[in-house]
């Protein structure tokens, strides 16, 4: 096996756990049985805790850990993910897993308008084809949840969606380390939760599953899933992202009986589908590119 064969397979195992620990991230929140605002305060607190713990060691141990917030950029960035936190909370309890993780995939082509608006790179007929595709099945997911009490949840996942491609498209434009950002960042929602807490009373009936969520969970899917870039390509990473669309849903059906409305299984099936058609052909393109490329300037 070649060196160049054994960091592609370090990058699949490593991409591969942090998408599949993220899958779990749902049913955690939803097993620990509590009113909102408590939740976000027991997970967000704990994931606070086990990052600055995880830094200060790699700190202590090592000396060359990146900063928490590098600079204005990354503030930007620690509000974006701070914002989306709070919204995610509030799309788990107003709407179905279902349409939450099928919406929050469409934070991938949110991502690459955002990048075409302001980073000038403009994206290929493919994508805008997977981009339109894509919109036709979040407006299925919407437009059935009018009139059901989902409608305000669906809002809430799209909300999070477009706050994470913000965040992810100024990360791209600085070129920074925000690796712990999008971790310390939940700072800032701990601290509304727990005002709100003092408010309006706290209630969990199961705290053991979000304390394990918010400090197990949370630090092993970020981690995992911001090394993988070091190893593997964009677009295979993404392919992982997908994990927590396809297999969060099924775990909810499981645990709770669940079970999706028709059409949040069809504008889910075109999110999906769409996806992973695309994420295999920036694949293949890229490699083909590669290919091509090795052919015109060999070593």
């Amino acid at each position: 096996m070649t060196a160049s064969t054994s960091h592609h397979t370090k990058g699949l195992l490593i991409t591969a756990i942090g998408g599949m620990t993220l899958t779990i991230d749902i049913p955690l929140i939803r097993l620990a049985d509590g009113d909102p605002w408590s939740i976000l305060m027991l997970r967000s607190g704990t994931t606070v805790v086990a990052a600055l713990t995880i830094w200060l060691a790699w700190r202590l141990l090592r000396g060359n850990a990146p900063a928490l917030i590098p600079g204005r950029a990354g503030l930007m960035v620690a509000a974006l993910y701070a914002a989306s936190s709070v919204t995610f909370i509030m799309a788990v309890y107003n709407t179905t897993t279902a349409d939450l993780v099928f919406l929050l995939a469409f934070n991938t082509m949110f991502a690459a308008l955002l990048s075409w608006l302001f980073l000038k790179e403009r994206p290929r007929p493919a994508t805008l084809i997977a981009m339109a595709l894509m919109l036709v099945g979040m407006l299925i997911i919407v437009y059935d949840g009018i009139g059901t009490g989902n409608l305000v949840g669906d809002l809430f996942a799209l909300a999070s969606a477009f706050m994470l491609a913000t965040a992810i498209t100024i990360s791209r434009a600085t070129g920074k380390d925000m690796g712990f950002t999008a971790l310390v960042a939940v700072s800032l929602p701990f601290v509304i939760s727990l005002l709100m807490v003092a408010k309006t009373g706290y209630r969990v009936e199961a705290p053991w599953w979000i304390l394990f969520n918010g400090a197990v969970i949370m630090p092993i899917s970020f981690f995992c899933l911001a090394t993988g870039p070091k190893y593997i390509s964009g677009p295979e990473v993404a392919m992982f992202y997908l994990l927590e669309t396809v297999l969060a849903p099924v775990w909810v059906w499981m645990i709770f009986a669940e079970v999706p409305t028709a059409a949040s299984i069809t504008g889910g099936a075109i999110l999906v589908v769409t996806l992973i058609a695309h994420s295999l052909w920036q694949l293949h393109d890229g490699r083909r590119r590669r290919a091509a490329l090795a052919v015109r300037h060999p070593a």
